[in-house]
């Protein structure tokens, strides 16, 4: 396993387009997501030249799980599209404040191949990861939306974070916007 980081401008383009790909297969195919996408690849108005990713490699090389970070300055999905979520507190708009989407682990064509311990510290790996690269780039808080699931795997391994708003449903899924400190676990 290997675990990169950088912005798109300095991650090789090849290894952004396996991300793109990686992130419709989940994002579109398992999870039923409706995105927009072309060419089976999943990029949005939020990923662009400035935006850093953190990306896992299997040990063939191929994509096992990725996560967008964007420092609150600018337009960011929380902001954009799921304001409601923070239950009327004003939007995050600092560079301390970075916001984590897009985050997933996992094969998502072979999604049984992980047994679901291995697949927790995935998480666990990613998340610490991501958080040690927002870190890096002087953030002192994460703010997310996830789901209840990934919610509770937040807690169970002992990450400092605690909710921004009430759960609320959207789509098919029920999300929550969450805080994450970047000190120590």
């Amino acid at each position: 396993m290997q675990i990169l980081s950088g912005t798109s401008e300095s991650l090789p383009k090849y290894l952004m387009s396996e991300v793109a790909e990686y992130r419709h297969q989940v994002f579109v195919e398992r999870l039923g997501w409706s995105l927009q996408t072309e060419n089976n690849m999943e990029i949005d108005q939020f990923d662009h030249p400035e935006t850093v990713y953190v990306i896992v490699q299997g040990n063939q090389g191929e994509i096992t799980g990725c996560a967008r970070l964007l420092p609150t300055t600018g337009p960011y999905l929380l902001g954009e599209v799921f304001p409601q979520l923070l239950n009327s507190m004003p939007l995050p708009c600092t560079p301390e404040i970075w916001e984590l989407s897009r985050f997933a682990t996992g094969r998502p064509k072979n999604p049984g191949a992980c047994p679901e311990e291995a697949a927790g510290q995935m998480v666990r790996i990613l998340l610490e990861k991501s958080i040690a690269c927002a870190a890096g780039y002087g953030a002192k808080k994460l703010i997310t939306v996830t789901s209840l699931p990934v919610e509770r795997l937040l807690v169970r391994y002992g990450f400092r974070s605690h909710r921004a708003g009430a759960p609320t449903s959207v789509g098919d899924e029920i999300v929550v916007a969450r805080w994450i400190e970047l000190s120590e676990k």
